[in-house]
């Protein structure tokens, strides 16, 4: 089972990994936002600035256009794109990468005892459809070498650790290779891990206080960013 002190490497890893990648990306994305940057359509915008602020002012439109993109397309994108930089930290704090082709990390389950080979992938929905057959194909060759080698693996000995979510809202696909291999997400899968049931809400937590540590004003950076593309509204003169 993984010690408190490997569980708060974990988490300095994670808050390292949002310092170093995930926090520049997200700034970089709001710096470089302009009017242009936006595929508008002027019957939905004038309604969701109106539903978000009252009114069809520039100012609103301006938030109707930022606020989606800057806390949440533009930031799920970075954060899937850029996760096997997180991945290879994880590998350092649990032992180094596996060495086999197709499985990120091995560990032993703190819940069962048993050694296992995972694959990690991010969040519920981030995987396709060509992933299927790629994962069952890397599983499938090392249970045979298993045979061949006398391992003893069994089939929930290969695992997918998706990294964030509910199992709930695992995608057809995760399901897809779920019937043959066990696909363990979010908390179910920090549990295993760590052994700490509370640890996938630890880790959550983690990467919020990063901000905060840093001293970086959102809020601030938004508003600026708001105020510019407002002034590129009255320019072009509305919406």
């Amino acid at each position: 089972m993984i010690k408190e002190q490997q569980k708060v490497a974990i988490i300095n890893s994670g808050k390292e990994y949002f310092r170093s990648t995930i926090i520049p990306n997200h700034l970089k994305n709001l710096k470089k936002l302009q009017l242009s940057s936006f595929n508008i359509n002027p019957f939905l915008i004038n309604y969701l600035a109106a539903f978000l602020c009252g009114n069809t002012d520039p100012e609103s439109l301006a938030k109707a256009l930022v606020y989606p993109r800057i806390l949440g397309t533009s930031l799920n994108t970075s954060f899937g794109q850029n996760i096997q930089v997180f991945i290879s930290q994880l590998q350092e704090v649990v032992g180094g990468a596996s060495g086999i082709d197709g499985i990120d990390i091995e560990f032993v389950d703190a819940l069962d005892g048993r050694r296992k080979y995972c694959q990690c992938k991010a969040g519920p929905q981030t995987i396709n459809k060509d992933d299927i057959a790629t994962i069952l194909g890397h599983f499938k060759y090392l249970m045979n070498k298993s045979r061949l080698d006398r391992m003893g693996l069994q089939f929930d000995d290969l695992i997918v650790g998706v990294l964030y979510g509910e199992t709930e809202n695992l995608s057809a696909f995760y399901k897809a290779i779920d019937s043959h291999y066990p696909v363990m997400c979010g908390a179910v899968f920090w549990e295993r891990l760590t052994g700490d049931r509370n640890f996938y809400n630890r880790l959550a937590k983690a990467f919020g206080e990063v901000v905060e540590e840093d001293g970086i004003d959102g809020s601030a950076l938004i508003l600026e960013k708001v105020n510019e593309i407002a002034n590129e509204i009255r320019l072009k003169g509305g919406l």
